[in-house]
Parts: C-alpha cells; structure tokens; sequence
C-alpha cells in the first residue's frame, strides 16, 4: 500500500538578495507501508527542505505531495496528515514548549482532548522508553543535546503515528549521545513506516530504498548494493565517507 507519494515537486526559496533559490526540482518518489526509505545527499541538496514537505510545514512551488491519499495543498487535511506522520527534527531546542519535561511531553495529547489519567500512562511510558523517566521532573534548558532529542523521540513514541520522519536526528551529537539516541529511534521506528534523513551513510545501508538528492533533483533510487554496484553519486558518497 502506498503511504506517501512525492509527484514532481519543486520548491523556491528567496535569497537574501531576493533572488529566487532552487532548493527543490522535480523530485518523486513513493513510500509503501512498512518500508524503510533513506534521503541521502550533500549540503544543500535540498533534504531537510524536502523533510518540511512531508507533513505540510512547506508546500510546494509546484507538483504534489499526499500522505495516505490527503494532499499537503489541502487545509483541511493538514491535521490529518500531521497526526500520521511523527517528526524528530535536528535541534530539538526548536521543538521544547514547556518548562519541565513531563509536561513537554504532554503538551500534544492535552491538546487532543484525552483523559488526564490516559495521558499521565502515556507520558511515562514514552519516558521509559527512552530511557528519561528519571529525569521527568528536570527543566529541558538543563538537559544536554542528547538528552534534549530523547525527549522528542519520546513525544512521537507517545503520539503513536504510523509514518517517522528523520531529519538528521543524531547529526549535532557526540558518539556516546549518538548511540543511545540511536538506540531509541530504533526501538519507535519498529513496526512503522520509517523515512530517514542521513548524514552518515552506514546508518542507511539496509534501507529498502535509497533515494540521492541533488541540487538538480533525484540523482538515483534503489538499494545500497545496487547503488554501489551503478558506481554512481552515492558509490562516490559512500567511498568519500568511508575513507573519513
């Protein structure tokens, strides 16, 4: 079953000269249930601009995107699409609403209208899961980068959506907070219809399907034994990486 559908999307950014930037060309893929599908590519092929398409944040110059059939276009499905597809961003600074973490955690399901009881059982076992129970109580400023991740991942592990979005979740981590944020994002993708954004390529090998972005679009799709066998951009990539 088809989950999400990218359809010749492009997408325009203004410079600070006011000169129009292409972030986006003509990029389409497709996403079936259960599949685990990487967007890999070099600075300023337009990755993280594409993640913002995939649960309506932006919308496209031109061309589509639909998450289980709804259009991003379209605002009356916006919710929807929201409440399908679970985000875990970069900087989780950005994403921090509240002053302690439990209540961070809430701050979504308060918004939906469910019971205080479901809510208080929810939110700690999100916090369980990542392993940040015990810190339930601390103020977020306090926490540090891994930490601070660990909190978002645990807001869409409470939210339970079908569809995890990745954009670059552990790139601003060191080794050690890496590695145990890894481990959580690993535990909630289970079972879901994963898309990663990937800075480090190793992390992306078993992926179903690897898509290349480019600054002129998509470069190549397919797995990373038949990409590396093409010898093409994400051989190049990879080899590049490798030798770091």
């Amino acid at each position: 079953m088809e989950i999400i559908k990218v359809e010749n999307v492009s997408y325009r950014y203004k410079s600070y000269d006011s000169k129009p930037v292409d972030a986006l060309k003509n990029v389409s893929f497709s996403v079936n249930e259960g599949e685990f599908l990487a967007l890999v590519g070099a600075n300023g092929s337009g990755k993280s601009t594409l993640a913002k398409h995939l649960n309506g944040l932006l919308l496209p110059r031109s061309g589509n995107v639909f998450v289980f059939g709804h259009n991003t276009k379209d605002d009356k499905d916006i919710y929807e699409i929201r409440k399908n597809v679970g985000v875990v961003f970069q900087n989780p600074d950005n994403q921090i609403v509240a002053t302690i973490v439990e209540d961070d955690v809430a701050f979504g399901p308060e918004n939906l209208g469910i019971e205080p009881k479901e809510i208080r059982k929810r939110v700690d076992d999100a916090l369980k899961s990542v392993n940040m129970y015990e810190l339930r109580h601390r103020e977020p400023h306090k926490l540090s980068g891994g930490q601070k991740q660990r909190i978002s991942i645990a807001r869409v592990f409470l939210k339970n959506p079908p569809v995890l979005l990745l954009d670059e979740a552990t790139s601003a981590l060191d080794n050690e907070s890496e590695r145990l944020v890894q481990q959580s994002l690993e535990r909630l993708a289970e079972g879901r219809t994963t898309l990663t954004i990937a800075h480090r390529l190793t992390t992306v090998r078993n992926a179903d399907e690897i898509v290349v972005l480019t600054e002129d679009g998509v470069a190549e799709k397919g797995t990373h034994d038949e990409l590396m066998k093409k010898g093409g951009v994400y051989s190049k990539m990879y080899g590049m990486y490798s030798t770091i």
